[in-house]
């Protein structure tokens, strides 16, 4: 755990792949206790710890989490994840490159609760959510690339479920196309960078998370505004 902002009211920090948010059935120790245990010690806390979670990432996926230290804060920030006034940006490694650079997708998503997966629709059908995301191309090897992708709305696999949906599944996302699994079992999608208006000072407050330690990312990431040749690969 890498702590990337703290003051009285707010905690945000970078999660590892493989990492709960939340206690489960797994019976795991989860982030919110880890960042518990930090505070504890960090600042001598005697007695129990508050620590409200406002939002979550799924198990494989890496990045940024917030969390409120006060219930005044855990309130306010509710509110702001509830009504999408927290800006979330994620980056996400996927194999193939998408026939559009830039582009806003929109498409309707059911939930398999037995599976843990969500389904793509083109079209409202009974039960579904309407799923709306921007993404760009960032850079891009022969293999696969980097996209920046910003939701505009918040469900369940929506990233990994509408990347998949133009033929672009995120690497080591075996749920939804990819075609093998990552070495460490995590796939490949960082919760790169979260922007929000503090909850009790109302300054602005920004937090972004590094980047995976892996030879495909640094590449990528290394090649981000490189010119490209003829093929749209990078030079």
């Amino acid at each position: 755990m890498k702590v990337l902002y703290e003051d009285n009211h707010v905690i945000i920090v970078s999660k590892a792949s493989g990492e709960i948010v939340q206690g489960d059935k797994t019976g795991d120790q989860p982030l919110s206790d880890t960042v518990k245990d930090y505070i504890k010690v960090e600042h001598g806390k005697p007695g129990n710890v508050f620590l409200g979670v406002v939002h979550r990432l799924d198990r494989p996926v890496a990045g940024v989490v917030v969390f409120a230290k006060t219930s005044k804060a855990l309130s306010r920030l509710n509110d702001m994840f509830r009504d999408g006034s927290v800006h979330k940006t994620y980056w996400a490694v996927v194999q193939g490159r998408p026939e559009i650079e830039e582009a806003t997708l929109e498409g309707w998503l059911t939930r398999n609760e037995k599976q843990n997966k969500s389904y793509l629709h083109s079209r409202e059908v009974p039960g579904s959510k309407k799923a709306v995301l921007s993404y760009r191309l960032l850079s891009t090897t022969e293999r696969y690339s980097l996209l920046e992708v910003k939701l505009l709305t918040g469900r369940h696999h929506q990233i990994r479920c509408q990347l998949a949906g133009i033929g672009c599944p995120i690497k080591g996302d075996l749920k939804y196309g990819a075609r093998r699994s990552n070495p460490d079992g995590s796939i490949s999608l960082l919760a790169r960078k979260v922007e929000l208006e503090h909850p009790v000072s109302h300054i602005t407050v920004v937090a972004e998370a590094p980047v995976p330690e892996d030879n495909l990312w640094r590449d990528l990431v290394a090649s981000i505004n490189t010119p490209t040749d003829s093929s749209g690969l990078t030079t």
